[in-house]
């Protein structure tokens, strides 16, 4: 045959069969469907399943702590205010409800602009107002054993200090508050507190039944305190107790994954070798919603467990970069026999550059053959569901794992109809007149964290941040 080129022209005689004409009479080697989409879902695998008849109830003991929570602000241009329902994630103002008087103090807030490195507030003085924190980082700094400044904890975006200044007078500031960075801050001064809780009843009452409850006797936890006599002698007489519970537990409902699958009867009775069509499509459909599962778990806002981390759980990171002083901060939050954190696969790699960087090189440990980065000796798992924002900060996980050590646990039911896995099943819906076979794929699953010190976050953490 020739064979024709730009340089010319090459005769070339083939003398046997070439492969593009013998392909037509082989039969190739196939691959099963491939799906980038599959992780390594280590929650899934790590989370120990509690089975569940429907609703799983979280019985605690009272408390009488009242959370510390977060507050939300809306902007005009760079005025910021805050959103006046959200005024009652402060302790003194939760549960109440009346949106006239949470409007008027709302509108009393004063804006403040502070740079980095400026004093807020300054260790001593007189506490007179309090601060909600709009935008920025602030550190509380307050005085060490031996009279050195040590940093007590990092605000940000959402967190407030202190409330108490509004219920007392004659109270001085027990610490320094000083911007990291540029910071807005509002403020309400106790004098203006104090007129508006003059001018409605309503809130006067609700702050007196605040004060009332904050003085019944609690334990370190919150809890109501168990009274009990230790190191005496003789006869006294001991006290009396008993364990109290809270009286509106919280209940966890199973949430749902679904999808139906829909395959023609013609692929499903012709093509089928040598893999088996629908076999292959059901595989595909369980790994999209076992990956789903993972994302529910850690994002939703009802049982995530983003969401549902306490708030004196939550921790920032002091510098930006997740560093051995914020995960040794972590692990403290959750001392308990700590299980395992989780964190984006990006945080894991900016945690490994700042060890770098400081010439610290952890270990790493084995779980199920598989070598992982540990920290302390608590493996570090990847997860790609726990989101990175625009700005390119992310959280990373510890928790504690179980119920015996009352940590977090997963929520199924295991058994259901047409079960295929344990909590999952796939039903099948028909034929309709088009010849498309239906099948009913549904994923049951739900999370729940027993007790608040199960779970700690570290937020704000920064990835691909370059040092100087």
């Amino acid at each position: 045959m020739s064979i024709s080129g730009k340089s010319g022209s090459i005769d070339q005689q083939l003398t046997s069969l070439a492969t593009a004409a013998a392909r037509q009479l082989a039969t190739t080697t196939k691959s099963a469907p491939q799906m980038q989409g599959i992780s390594s879902r280590w929650l899934l695998k790590l989370l120990p399943w509690v089975h569940v008849n429907g609703v799983y109830r979280v019985n605690r003991r009272l408390s009488y702590a009242v959370g510390d929570g977060r507050v939300e602000f809306t902007n005009t241009g760079a005025k910021i205010q805050v959103i006046p329902q959200e005024l009652c994630e402060l302790p003194l103002l939760r549960g109440y409800e009346d949106i006239e008087v949470l409007t008027a103090l709302a509108n009393r807030f004063v804006q403040r602009e502070y740079k980095p490195g400026e004093v807020i507030t300054e260790r001593g003085k007189e506490a007179d107002h309090i601060a909600l924190i709009a935008h920025g980082k602030i550190n509380k700094i307050g005085a060490g054993k031996y009279g050195d400044e040590t940093v007590l904890a990092v605000l940000a975006d959402g967190d407030h200090y202190s409330y108490q200044a509004l219920l007392e007078t004659q109270d001085y500031w027990t610490f320094t508050a000083k911007a990291v960075t540029a910071c807005t801050v509002l403020t309400l001064q106790q004098n203006v507190f104090e007129e508006v809780v003059a001018q409605y009843p309503s809130l006067k009452k609700h702050i007196e039944d605040f004060k009332a409850l904050s003085a019944k006797k609690q334990d370190t936890t919150g809890e109501a305190a168990i009274e009990i006599s230790a190191g005496h002698s003789g006869e006294p007489v001991l006290p009396g107790t008993f364990v109290d519970y809270e009286t509106s537990p919280r209940e966890y409902e199973l949430s749902v994954a679904q999808t139906v699958l829909q395959i023609h009867t013609r692929v499903a009775d012709l093509f089928n070798e040598p893999m088996n069509q629908t076999e292959q499509q059901l595989r595909l459909t369980i790994e999209a919603l076992k990956e789903r599962q993972e994302h529910e778990l850690i994002n939703n806002h009802e049982f995530g467990l983003l969401h549902n981390a306490d708030l004196k759980q939550r921790i920032h990171t002091r510098s930006g970069p997740p560093t051995p002083d914020d995960m040794d901060e972590l692990l403290a939050t959750v001392w308990r026999e700590p299980t395992f954190f989780l964190a984006h696969p990006r945080a894991i790699a900016a945690f490994g550059q700042e060890c770098s960087r400081l010439g610290i090189y952890p270990q790493s440990v084995e779980v199920n053959g598989n070598h992982v980065p540990a920290w302390r000796g608590v493996p570090i798992f990847p997860c790609n569901k726990i989101p990175v924002s625009e700005t390119r900060t992310t959280s990373i996980l510890l928790m504690r794992a179980g119920e015996k050590n009352q940590g977090v646990i997963g929520l199924h039911h295991a058994g259901i109809p047409d079960e295929v896995e344990p909590s999952l099943n796939v039903r099948f819906m028909g034929i309709n007149e088009k010849a498309i076979i239906s099948y009913l794929v549904s994923l049951y699953y739900s999370a729940a964290v027993l007790v608040p010190d199960a779970l700690g976050v570290l937020e704000s953490v920064e990835i691909g941040r370059a040092h100087e």
